[in-house]
């Protein structure tokens, strides 16, 4: 065969090609069908491979002759069969050992939507409940039976939310504000803004702090400047506020007037937790206290306002519902703002409750936190109402 002979169809007992021979049968001696390597003209011939795309299991792509590899059908009357509609299979025949590749991954299975979580108060609201009506119970018997009795309550408040907070300066912080100074103070104050009024809290506040500063003169100086002043603060912070309610309780209707701020004041927080944890959507200070909402600070407004007017009308004596209203409102911003306030030191301690004496609740100042800066507030604004005889 000539070079001009590719693609002319076989001469009568040729068997060089894919075909079978001609109609005359095989030659004797010829060699057998198929590919045309072993031919004379081979070399000449150029054959017709297909060339897989993954080379055969096992296939040496050199071999001794250096001849390229054919695929294609393993007998000669076989055809590549179709192929259904959307299948992944080449039509092209696979060599053996080939894994069949998948071009498109199989979708993931839908996975169930996550069950709805239910909002949680974050403590154990059935052991807060019950130390809170423990304690109302207690503040309510000494502050109608026998008023200094009240006071004395007062008084240990003060020197145990003193001691936690003095605790979490050292821990946290490595300060060291004088305790037994700041205890001995704080306790006098109560003491003398109930027999003295504003002028004897005055005079024990300047004294505390003085014995701050000559207390801490006995250790070494370095830090000294950082423990007076955290000594001064705690002075200022827990027992000179907390005289505030001695003051009221010195008027002729002391007790209603001490009731009426604590109602106050717990009813504002317990407006702004329904409400807040209702309806509450919208952050008020997310940086200090990412649980309080603005609705939270409306609920808080709207009981505080309610609860001030009944209690001016009812409690107070020679008090009006429109003072009550004004009480209220004053009542809700400040104990928002001391809980802030609060919350603000136990985030630069990194502490969550300042104690744990409280079950529910924490420690004595995580329930002073709204009372503490509450107390001037209610006592001024019923002095300038209804005067502070």
């Amino acid at each position: 065969m000539n070079d001009s002979s590719w693609g002319a169809p076989p001469q009568a007992g040729s068997h060089t090609g894919y075909w079978g021979p001609s109609d005359q049968g095989p030659v004797q001696g010829a060699a057998p069908a198929g590919p045309a390597y072993d031919a004379p003209e081979a070399q000449q011939t150029r054959p017709m491979p297909i060339v897989p795309d993954v080379p055969a299991y096992g296939g040496n792509q050199d071999d001794d002759r250096g001849a390229a590899r054919l695929s294609g059908p393993l007998f000669r009357n076989e055809t590549p069969q179709a192929q259904p509609y959307g299948s992944y299979d080449t039509p092209q025949a696979q060599p053996y050992g080939a894994v069949p590749q998948n071009p498109e991954p199989m979708p993931d299975a839908p996975q169930p939507a996550p069950a709805p979580q239910k909002k949680s108060a974050g403590r154990d609201l059935s052991a807060a409940i019950g130390v809170g009506v423990g304690l109302g119970a207690v503040i309510v018997a000494s502050l109608f039976i026998v008023k200094a009795v009240f006071v004395g309550v007062v008084a240990v408040a003060v020197v145990v939310g003193l001691w936690e907070l003095t605790s979490r300066l050292a821990e946290r912080k490595g300060i060291k504000a004088p305790v037994v100074p700041l205890a001995i103070g704080g306790a006098a104050m109560v003491v003398s803004g109930y027999a003295r009024g504003a002028e004897g809290a005055w005079v024990a506040m300047a004294l505390t702090a003085l014995a701050v500063l000559v207390w801490r003169m006995t250790e070494p100086p370095e830090g000294y400047l950082k423990d007076v002043t955290a000594g001064v603060f705690a002075a200022f912070y827990v027992p000179f506020l907390a005289t505030f309610v001695a003051m009221m309780l010195t008027a002729d209707d002391g007790p209603w007037r001490v009731l009426t701020f604590l109602v106050l004041t717990v009813v504002s927080d317990t407006g702004a937790y329904a409400v807040g944890w209702r309806f509450g959507k919208h952050k008020l200070a997310p940086r200090i206290s990412p649980g309080k909402t603005r609705e939270g600070l409306l609920g808080a407004v709207t009981f505080a306002m309610v609860a001030g007017a009944l209690c001016a009308e009812f409690l107070i004596d020679d008090g009006t519902w429109w003072q009550g209203l004004l009480l209220g409102l004053a009542v809700a911003v400040s104990a928002t703002l001391g809980d802030l306030g609060e919350s603000m030191i136990k985030r630069d301690l990194g502490i969550k409750d300042m104690g744990t004496l409280l079950p529910g609740h924490g420690g004595i100042m995580d329930r002073l936190d709204s009372l503490l800066p509450t107390a001037p507030v209610v006592w001024l604004l019923l002095v300038i109402f209804v005067g502070s005889g």
